[in-house]
């Protein structure tokens, strides 16, 4: 059972976006498997690896987006880009040094993470840029 299921609520309108949200939700609900079935360490900390490089690569797209089409709120949404993906390392570095475990409690931070982004930061862009044609 998947910890965190797309739905239409989180569309922003924007395909693409769209579809790196989904990438972004597959990865927390794969690394979520995997911690319930007690994967090795290596494992899951590939696994947070690659969401972490994801994200990166993601909100790097988002600011593109904002760059070409003028967003006036792009240094805001770029702060808060930086502080989402510190916080991210900051669960892989005390993960690698044994300091936190992979619990349902930091599960439903990721999930929340990055629920509470998309409904709440990225849903305010969503009608500028699809006023911009970006579709």
């Amino acid at each position: 059972m998947a910890l965190f299921n797309w739905s239409n609520e989180y569309s922003v309108n924007i395909k693409e976006i769209d579809e790196q949200h989904k990438v972004l939700i597959s990865l927390i609900n794969e690394l979520h498997d995997k911690m319930k079935v007690g994967k090795a360490k290596e494992v899951l900390g590939d696994i947070l690896d690659k969401l972490i490089d994801y994200t990166v690569y993601h909100f790097k797209h988002e600011e593109n987006l904002f760059a070409s089409n003028g967003y006036p709120d792009s240094n805001i949404h770029k702060t808060v880009h930086v502080g989402l993906v510190q916080q991210v390392k900051e669960i892989k570095k005390n993960f690698e040094g044994g300091k936190v475990v992979l619990s349902m409690e930091v599960m439903n931070f990721l999930k929340g993470w990055l629920g509470n982004h998309i409904l709440g930061t990225d849903k305010k862009y969503s009608s500028y840029l699809n006023s911009k044609g970006v579709s």
